[in-house]
């Protein structure tokens, strides 16, 4: 199994119980009026959004970290004096 995809269904996995998780302490605070669970309902629910998100840019970044040997390497351009071409903004 690839592990980009062993990366995303723990993301998946996770990330969606912890949303449950937050969306039944917001409603219990919500039907119950207890006010301090309505707050901690909420923290909950976007720390799943916020791990959710993490999950995705460390296989993104995984996945660009593997393609980089594939580009074109690029030299900075020489004029015939040495100097490096600049471009003047008048």
């Amino acid at each position: 199994m690839n592990s980009r995809l062993k990366i995303l269904n723990a993301t998946k996995w996770t990330g969606g119980f912890t949303l449950i998780m937050g969306m039944m302490i917001f409603l219990y605070g919500m039907i119950g009026e207890v006010t301090p669970i309505i707050g901690i309902g909420i923290g909950t629910i976007v720390g799943a959004v916020l791990f959710f998100l993490i999950g995705m840019f460390f296989i993104t970044t995984e996945e660009m970290v593997e393609n980089t040997h594939k580009g074109i390497e690029i030299s900075p351009m020489k004029s015939r004096n040495g100097l490096y071409l600049v471009k003047n903004n008048k």
